[in-house]
């Protein structure tokens, strides 16, 4: 018989109210993700404003919170976007503050869209928004910002694989975050909730 080790408690701000909530309770139900990593993901969406450093300041206070109240947060993430062609105000400053209370973050360059067009195909040209989200459809048929995420979980790790290669490229090019256009750091998210099969 099995033996289930302790449960990992994931807590992750999101910026989207749709698209990213919904593709990450579908990873919740994927059962690598459910039964075997024993992992509780749960989703904050966020309330106070959609830029990444509200986002940030709002996982910093949940850690203190979890801190002084000895709550059994394992990991908190934030997931957000840069946005091209008009970048989040203070992108850098998110950064260094969750770098600084120990928040995982998971940027996707331009949005949100590329992790999804990951799931499909290869993508390694710039885009803008527009046409990640043009792109986004052709490759899904969605005409909204929702996500069937039951659709994209089976692509999931082929997009981890072309999201890991994006870095690779990146790294090779020496191009450095905001302008690491595309990418995606959502892998590294899917590899903190997953036992690797």
């Amino acid at each position: 018989m099995a033996v289930r080790g302790p449960r990992k408690t994931v807590l992750v701000f999101c910026e989207g109210r749709r698209s990213e909530p919904e593709y990450l309770e579908a990873l919740k139900r994927e059962p690598e993700v459910r039964d075997i990593a024993a992992v509780d993901l749960r989703i904050e969406r966020s309330t106070s404003g959609s830029v990444p450093l509200a986002l940030v300041r709002m996982a910093v206070d949940a850690r203190e919170r979890a801190d002084r109240e000895e709550g059994e947060i394992d990991e908190i993430w934030c997931v957000f976007d840069v946005e091209w062609p008009d970048n989040h105000p203070n992108l850098s400053e998110a950064v260094a503050l969750a770098d600084r209370y120990g928040i995982r973050v998971a940027i996707s360059n331009p949005c949100f869209e590329l992790w999804l067009i990951l799931h499909f195909r290869d993508c390694r040209s710039w885009l803008d928004n527009d046409a990640a989200r043009r792109l986004r459809r052709a490759c899904d048929g969605q005409v909204d910002k929702g996500v069937d995420g039951r659709g994209y979980m089976a692509g999931r790790r082929l997009a981890a694989e072309r999201a890991v290669a994006l870095d690779q490229m990146h790294g090779r090019n020496g191009t450095a975050f905001p302008h690491d256009n595309p990418s995606s750091g959502m892998h590294r998210l899917l590899t903190a909730v997953s036992v690797p099969s």
